[in-house]
């Protein structure tokens, strides 16, 4: 009877352990199945926040990391000054109802942007309200990036590139002359 038990006993221990190592050897197969490896190149930078502070950066593509730079020696944030360096009114710069710049708006923009020794640019694109928000908004923002092509034709970092459309006037458009000073392209370098 002791044998008998004996043999039952090893033979439960030997089921245990044939169980135990397909349990192990199946868990093995599911984690390296569950292994991701993510593979590719992060690229590093820096980021300029509307208020011209700087930040390092990288990005692998699926996740990105970004850290406020400050100076070591006084742990305050890095920021560049911020100004408004140039306003051109569109009706200089672009055909009426356009984003296509004018042969001498581009010159303009060219020689602009190789001489104001910028560190980045920010351009805001502008119009008037006579047309509606959305078609404003799209013109706006059409004309921000044609402007921000010339920069970096000549070499120039552009942090941001925004239309606003009607959104930010600088004047009621109640009259021929204020809509005309709504029509703008603000240029803000980070120096």
């Amino acid at each position: 009877m002791i044998a008998i038990v004996s043999h039952a006993i090893a033979r439960a221990a030997g089921i245990c352990a044939v169980a135990a190592s397909a349990w192990i050897a199946t868990a093995d197969r599911a984690a390296a199945q569950d292994t991701v490896i993510v593979t590719g190149r992060v690229e590093p930078g820096l980021w300029v926040d509307p208020d011209g502070c700087l930040h390092w950066v990288a990005d692998g593509g699926l996740e990105g990391y970004m850290e406020g730079r400050v100076n070591p020696e006084t742990g305050m944030p890095v920021c560049l000054d911020v100004n408004t360096c140039a306003v051109s009114n569109s009706d200089v710069l672009f055909h009426t109802d356009s984003a296509r710049l004018t042969t001498s708006g581009r010159e303009q923009l060219r020689q602009f942007f190789s001489s104001a020794g910028a560190f980045a640019y920010a351009i805001y694109g502008h119009t008037d309200s006579r047309a509606s928000d959305e078609y404003n908004m799209r013109l706006s923002q059409r004309r921000a990036a044609a402007v921000a092509n010339v920069a970096r034709s000549v070499g120039g970092r552009v942090a941001r590139e925004i239309g606003y459309g009607e959104r930010r006037p600088v004047a009621p458009n109640d009259s021929a002359a204020n809509m005309q000073r709504n029509r703008r392209v603000e240029i803000v370098c980070y120096r």
